[in-house]
């Protein structure tokens, strides 16, 4: 499992979700439904938050944050 956090503004939430797991709750405690959504597989993290009306560099902290605290 790839532990380190890489942001790419241009990868798709679902493989976001996929790649580094921790990061679904998140996207729950944002209540995002993002998890299972079919447009997931489309949606950048900027268009998800523009969606959801959140603050792109807010969520993009907190997404690395789960991601270095899953290995723990």
């Amino acid at each position: 499992m790839n532990t380190k956090w890489t942001y790419d503004p241009d990868m798709p939430i679902d493989t976001v979700m996929r790649r580094w797991p921790a990061t679904m709750e998140v996207m729950m405690r944002h209540r995002m439904l993002c998890i299972g959504c079919p447009i997931g597989g489309f949606h950048t993290i900027t268009e998800a938050c523009e969606e959801h009306g959140l603050d792109e560099q807010s969520l993009i902290g907190e997404l690395a944050k789960a991601v270095a605290g899953q290995g723990n």
